[in-house]
């Protein structure tokens, strides 16, 4: 109601909605309620996912979700540290009984098993770009010098262009040669 009034008045539209009156936000301090509401509805928009492309139906995720909302609530009041979605994930697909190489339709999982070699390998090609931008630059700078120093004579060819007119020079003599005979 609050959305559409505000809409209909050209007035300032609700900052939180219903959820803004759950528990969870009742709890939590006046400098905080945008936060713990953020993360309430991540959180239920994760369960509702997990809910409906799931085969086999269970309250685990949500009852773990619940955890983690009631963890970050004591986090914002006592600035203990909550866990990670990651390892409460991993907890529950181990209680779970789920291999973590497959899932349950048996397909391979999506998460990658060295990220630190993909960050290795990620890290060796900037290096290597940046590597080859130097000796670009290198060669530009030493270019420009030996061109300055031989202003009288006509500057060199590029290694690529001087290809380009011993290809073009070849075909000319093949076309001379043909026509010759």
């Amino acid at each position: 109601k609050a959305l559409f009034r505000a809409l209909k008045t050209k007035g300032n539209t609700p900052k939180y909605g219903l959820i803004y009156h759950s528990t969870f936000i009742g709890r939590a301090a006046a400098k905080n309620k945008g936060r713990i509401s953020r993360y309430l509805a991540n959180k239920c928009s994760i369960a509702t996912r997990i809910d409906s492309f799931s085969d086999n139906p269970t309250n685990v995720y949500g009852e773990k979700l619940r955890e983690q909302v009631e963890e970050r609530l004591k986090f914002y009041e006592t600035g203990a540290a909550p866990r990670k979605n990651l390892d409460v994930m991993e907890e529950i697909r181990k209680s779970m009984g789920v291999d973590k190489k497959t899932d349950d339709d048996g397909d391979a999982d999506m998460t990658p098993e060295t990220p630190k070699s993909s960050k290795k390998n990620k890290k060796e090609k900037k290096d290597k770009k940046k590597r080859k931008r130097d000796d670009d630059e290198e060669e530009v700078v030493a270019e420009t010098k030996k061109a300055k120093s031989d202003e009288t004579t006509p500057a060199k060819k590029s290694p690529k262009s001087e290809k380009k007119s011993e290809k073009k020079s070849s075909k000319k003599k093949k076309k001379k040669s043909k026509s010759k005979d």
